[in-house]
């Protein structure tokens, strides 16, 4: 039987709905597998990123800790110069007041023209010459003088050799040194500085590590102690 056009507009309106409603549910099967698929690339992605920052501020804090490694290192190096430093100025200090007591020595002229003599003699044994001169301060020039001849004898019965010391007209020492002398020979070539001072410092650089122990006690990290 032919279909009336009543019912061919029916089928088609049919066949429409049919098609319509399976478009819809294909393409909600596509948004929904769309979205699947973003929320995966999307979870992917944040993770990727967050594993970046995380990463990257872990770098930071390890060189945060670095850098506070390398400040806290050079205050402790700052403080140890600081320290040493402020020993290091007892020490002159305690040298210069020592150089300052030495003085007090000069005062007792008696005994001081017992130290020159020694100094001299010292100077000579170290010199072995014949003909030396000494120079001394203005001040000690008379007290030096009147021991030149005892120093001689002195000098020939120990070694058995005649010396020939004599006082230096031109040059003299400075006069505000503590005290002491200096030998020459004939042609200034040679030198022995017996000065308090020169003697000072020779003695302190030999008794340095004795005098810090004393001072601050001691040094806990040194292994060897000669």
């Amino acid at each position: 039987m032919a279909l009336s056009d009543a019912d061919v507009q029916k089928q088609i309106k049919h066949m429409m709905a049919f098609i319509e409603q399976e478009a819809n549910e294909k393409a909600e099967e596509i948004d929904a597998k769309a979205e699947e698929e973003f929320n995966i690339e999307k979870g992917r992605l944040v993770q990727q990123q967050r594993l970046k920052i995380m990463e990257y501020y872990e770098k930071k804090e390890k060189q945060v800790e670095l850098q506070k490694k390398i400040q806290s290192s050079n205050m402790l190096n700052q403080a140890r110069l600081k320290v040493l430093k402020v020993r290091e100025d007892h020490v002159r200090s305690v040298l210069e007041d020592a150089r300052k007591r030495l003085g007090e020595v000069t005062r007792d002229q008696g005994r001081y023209a017992q130290i020159a003599e020694s100094l001299i003699l010292q100077a000579l044994y170290q010199l072995f010459e014949n003909n030396v001169i000494v120079r001394t301060r203005p001040q000690d020039r008379d007290l030096v003088k009147t021991v030149l001849p005892t120093v001689a004898t002195k000098y020939r019965d120990v070694t058995g050799r005649d010396v020939n010391v004599t006082l230096d007209d031109a040059v003299q020492l400075s006069q505000d040194i503590t005290g002491g002398i200096d030998l020459y020979t004939r042609q200034n070539k040679i030198k022995i500085s017996n000065t308090l001072e020169a003697r000072l410092e020779l003695i302190s650089q030999q008794l340095i590590p004795q005098i810090r122990n004393a001072l601050f006690g001691r040094n806990v990290n040194r292994k060897f102690t000669d």
